[in-house]
């Protein structure tokens, strides 16, 4: 037998007495032919018998007839073998027409003598077709990937989700919010990205998107469409695993047996091995498997090794029934599991179980499984792997509950009889770390039209039962403002003091404790000027800063729109006038009020007030400051020297006085303290001409200041403005005497 398969080709012993399995193509049998055949010069059948030589024009014509008729290797082959009637001479005609052949078959990957040069050594048998099955393989994979987006289902809330969202401000029957948290889910949007803004019935504005959704608790996984192309493979086989028909199977043999082969199960559950035969696999367990083929291959070989393992698996057909998004048949990896039909179909729908899910096979019911033991608990125990023909059916849905505030994951959640509501809090992962854990308020949909919502003390009412519709409220102990009286105020004190720094002070604390939880002032302390910010009074003059700024912009519009102008000059004038209105409005936006409260004190006071401190409240003390300061529209802006019993008019002297365009009745003064003192105050009539800042005193760390001119005109724009009106005034002065003629 093995004499006959090796004039086949099949196999061949080497030297070391170990057999090659395999198959030799007949260009490599005629070429190892060509090598153990004898050389000498082929002679023409013809020729036989007589001893006249060809002439050289005979033989030329004859190579010329012979050139012409080698249109192919084939049919030259043929014609010559048909010609030479000695088998050697045929052969060796055989071997010069197999060169073309043998060498197309080494430029395909096929066994050569360039990769085995000793004939008589082992040839591996690797699969010519393994990288075009891995490729087609990952191609597919994507392609379902591609198709399970594709066919993502639509995200339809119940009606108790759409209840409990409308509670938080948001409509889950808008058509493009729906479209929205579906693209979310679908990975055809950032989650980031996806947001849209509604009025609540409260007339309040709420932004949503795939994060602040109340959804089922396990709506999340199922309806994550991008785990649905691979989330029933690639993985590690388990050693229970069953081989089936289509599975296929890696064998890989070493020593005495030198072969790479990928065989499939065939509809008889057997896989054939080259010199070895078919081997029964069907039903056989994947820890078994290597076990087996080296029974098999045993029978025939010895001193060897081998290895298996499991290359593409089989898929099976399986059926999703019941209360799920897209009832049907579904086509899985073997090793598929409940979970991976879930996904595959949706998951179950608004009116679906996630707790009530059954496996069927053969009419009978094999496993329950609860999908809250695998998010809640990781707990896959019941996730059992599905076999062909099996039924997945979901079942109604039980009682909802709602858990909203602060939890950690705001969740509706299904109840089993007997859940509690400490049980329905640890669904939806406990209390966040701000929660007030002393209690909670519950919303019964059986009260709704009564009390409607209780509170419920805890740990006292955290076995109660809960039920069907209850949406449970948990608090927040940071939402909301404790009374002053009650709260503990964390002050910084800074400047000329003993001990800056920050304290935290009783609730009833004024701002004299402050200094003396500092260590009292120092000698250089100056009191008048004292620093006093807060936070509370920050965010109130930012509001209001915020809507001077808006007021004073719109004003400036109206007033560009309104404005004429009679001339070029005028119009270019008025041009840069508006660009330098809004240049000075973009400044205004970056500034940004610091809080500061003015405390009425006197310029030689030596304490503070007793005005109750807040938390955040900061208070600084300066030093007492020797100059004034002088700027704005003056000649020599800068600060000077205080001298005693000086007036403010004596300190804009120091700089030489107002400017020729400067609004001298515009000026002010800023007092240490932060008061402002204005020379319009007390200004003669109401026309505004006159100052009292002659007779103000100068005090140690004021700042004057002397604005510009904004309505500027020269002589030459005024006679223009009066020669029009008096041009006016004449034309209506003829008119009326003309019309009085008549």
């Amino acid at each position: 037998m093995i004499a006959a398969a090796s004039a086949n080709g099949m196999s061949k012993y080497n030297m070391a007495g170990s057999v090659t399995i395999g198959f030799r193509s007949p260009a490599v049998l005629a070429q190892q032919r060509c090598h153990r055949m004898p050389r000498w010069p082929p002679r023409h059948p013809l020729s036989q018998g007589t001893s006249e030589r060809h002439s050289l024009s005979e033989t030329r014509s004859r190579m010329e007839l012979r050139a012409q008729r080698a249109s192919s290797p084939v049919s030259t082959m043929t014609r010559s073998l048909q010609t030479f009637q000695k088998p050697a001479l045929g052969l060796l005609m055989a071997c010069l027409m197999a060169g073309p052949a043998l060498a197309q078959s080494m430029g395909s990957g096929q066994t050569s003598s360039e990769n085995s040069s000793d004939v008589s050594g082992p040839v591996r048998l690797n699969s010519t077709t393994r990288g075009t099955q891995d490729a087609s393989t990952q191609q597919q994979q994507q392609q379902q990937a591609q198709s399970a987006m594709t066919r993502a289902p639509k995200y339809v809330p119940g009606e108790f989700e759409i209840y409990v969202n409308k509670l938080l401000g948001i409509d889950l029957t808008d058509p493009l919010t729906l479209e929205q948290l579906r693209r979310a889910d679908t990975g055809l949007a950032e989650i980031g990205t996806v947001s849209q803004t509604q009025t609540s019935a409260a007339g309040k504005n709420a932004t949503i998107s795939a994060d602040n959704i109340v959804r089922r608790l396990g709506a999340d996984l199922m309806l994550d469409t991008r785990m649905g192309g691979d989330a029933d493979g690639p993985r590690q086989a388990p050693s229970d695993y069953l081989i089936g028909i289509g599975d296929e199977i890696q064998v890989t043999a070493w020593g005495s047996v030198d072969a790479d082969l990928r065989l499939t199960v065939d509809r008889a559950g057997r896989v054939t091995i080259p010199r070895v035969g078919p081997v029964l696999v069907a039903g056989v367990r994947y820890g078994d498997l290597n076990d087996v083929v080296r029974a098999r291959i045993a029978q025939v070989f010895k001193n060897f090794q081998v290895s298996t393992s499991l290359g593409k698996l089989r898929t099976i057909r399986i059926y999703v029934t019941g209360f799920t998004a897209k009832p049907g048949a579904y086509t899985v990896s073997s090793l598929a599991t409940i979970v991976n039909g879930l996904i595959r179909a949706g998951g179950p729908s608004a009116a679906g179980s996630f707790r009530q899910i059954e496996l069927r096979r053969n009419g009978q019911v094999v496993a329950n499984f609860d999908a809250y033991d695998l998010l809640l608990k990781g707990d896959k125990a019941s996730d059992r792997a599905l076999q062909a023909e099996d039924v997945i059916h979901i079942g109604p849905i039980g009682p909802q509950v709602a858990v909203l505030g602060s939890v950690n994951k705001q969740s509706i959640v299904e109840l089993k009889p007997g859940e509690t509501i400490d049980d329905v809090l640890a669904m939806a992962g406990g209390f966040s770390a701000v929660a007030d854990r002393s209690r909670i308020s519950i919303e019964q949909l059986s009260e709704r039209n009564d009390r409607r919502v209780r509170e419920l003390p805890l740990p006292a009412q955290a076995k109660a039962a809960a039920s069907n519709g209850d949406v449970i409220r948990v608090f927040s102990s940071v939402n909301t403002a404790l009374p002053l009286a009650k709260q503990y105020k964390r002050v910084t004190v800074e400047g000329e003091v003993s001990r800056p720094g920050e304290y935290v002070l009783p609730p009833t604390s004024t701002l004299q404790d402050a200094i003396a939880a500092a260590g009292g002032l120092t000698p250089q302390a100056y009191v008048f000027g004292t620093d006093f910010s807060r936070e509370s009074v920050r965010q109130s003059q930012q509001e209001n800063y915020d809507r001077a700024l808006r007021d004073l912009e719109t004003e400036f519009t109206k007033y560009s729109s309104t404005q004429r102008a009679a001339n070029a000059d005028e119009a270019a004038a008025n041009t840069q006038r508006a660009s330098a209105t809004e240049r000075l409005v973009q400044r205004l936006r970056a500034v940004r009020p610091t809080g500061r409260v003015v405390l009425q004190l006197e310029s030689d006071a030596r304490q503070l007030p007793s005005l109750t401190v807040e938390d955040g409240d900061r208070l600084l003390i300066p030093a007492r400051p020797t100059t004034v300061g002088v700027f704005g529209s003056v000649f020599n802006a800068g600060s000077f020297l205080l001298q005693n019993g000086a007036s403010v008019d004596d300190v804009m002297k120091l700089a030489g006085g107002p400017t020729r365009g400067a609004d001298a009745s515009g000026s002010f003064v800023i007092r240490a303290n932060g008061t402002v003192v204005s020379a319009r105050q007390s200004s003669n009539g109401w026309l505004g001409f006159g100052s009292s800042l002659s007779g103000l005193p100068a005090l140690p760390g004021d700042t004057v200041f002397v604005p510009e001119e904004m309505n500027k005109t020269t002589f030459i724009q005024e006679a223009k403005d009066w020669t029009q009106i008096l041009y006016q005034f004449g034309l209506g002065a003829a008119a009326l005497k003309t019309i009085k003629g008549n």
